[in-house]
């Protein structure tokens, strides 16, 4: 892509569980999307990821697409047989990644079930020293999202990598450059944080971005509080939430940033199931919008 206001794409996620991300991704490769992030949950059902990358890339063909990212998620601190398969997983990803053409590993950090966040610490410390080992002989990049999976600094199941505060414990104990975060707007704003301020002290640490967003219910808080009944926050696909991702792709450009924003969209309570790409496609032409650079100039 050499318009250099292009330097940021927009692209969007493909299930890999079901063997078919490669079919996927030809299916809907001509609807603009600029990169793709091909992701796993829990396992790999022990694809050959080899085989799985040359089929995404043959899916592409000659077109300007890229797929930056693959996508691991689970809970590889824990030793239950399928936690055991997410670590497997991890390592497959990292291992397989540059047959994507891929340079990152995206996911969940894990965390020691039902246990304060501090607890994880010293397992984390394990696991991720060794993967990061790993990446950095490959030359990948592991980014964490910043996704709470409902859980808190209290207890939780998948991840503790949701809060800054986290965050500046975890790149403490592993304090690889490489290892960084999969950033998105939404899941700070799930916790009523403000994520503008977090691009301009974090950026140095965001590999990849997920496209998503949220709607704060307001008046639902100021009436019922964020532990009543009713629902006070909807994750929204990017172009139907409060997120002015103007602001947010001028914010990562000013940090110097460049890589793909991947939309995440089958959370959105509207556009979601048989309205899932109506919504995606909006979010795709928003976020163009919002990043410039796909005007035609005569010369």
């Amino acid at each position: 892509m050499s318009n250099p206001a292009k330097s940021i794409r927009i692209g969007t996620m493909v299930s890999g569980n079901k063997g078919d991300a490669a079919t996927r991704i030809g299916q809907i490769a001509e609807l603009g999307f600029e990169s793709f992030e091909p992701f796993f949950w829990q396992t790999t059902k022990g694809q050959n990821l080899a085989e799985l990358g040359k089929r995404c890339l043959e899916a592409i063909g000659d077109r300007d697409i890229t797929i930056s990212t693959l996508g691991m998620f689970g809970n590889p601190l824990e030793e239950d047989a399928i936690d055991l398969e997410t670590l497997q997983g991890w390592k497959d990803c990292i291992d397989n990644a540059h047959h994507f053409g891929a340079t990152c590993v995206a996911g969940f950090t894990g965390r020691v079930r039902g246990k304060p966040l501090t607890d994880s610490l010293p397992r984390y410390k394990q696991i991720w020293s060794e993967l990061a080992k790993r990446a950095a002989d490959k030359g990948v990049k592991i980014a964490f999202e910043n996704c709470a999976m409902d859980g808190n600094w209290a207890s939780g199941d998948w991840n503790i990598a949701h809060n800054p505060d986290a965050w500046e414990l975890i790149f403490n104990e592993t304090p690889d450059d490489h290892i960084g975060l999969e950033w998105e707007p939404c899941h700070q704003m799930v916790y009523l944080i403000d994520p503008m301020p977090q691009i301009r002290k974090w950026a140095h640490k965001i590999f990849h971005v997920h496209g998503k967003d949220a709607t704060i219910r307001w008046e639902v808080i100021k009436e019922h509080g964020i532990f009543g009944k009713e629902k006070f926050i909807f994750m929204r696909t990017p172009g139907f939430g409060d997120s002015n991702w103007t602001d947010i792709i001028s914010e990562l450009r000013l940090a110097g940033w460049s890589g793909s924003i991947d939309i995440e969209g089958w959370h959105d309570p509207v556009y979601r199931d048989e309205l899932e790409m109506t919504g995606q496609i909006h979010g795709l032409n928003y976020l163009k919008q919002c990043r410039g650079g796909d005007f035609v100039v005569d010369p």
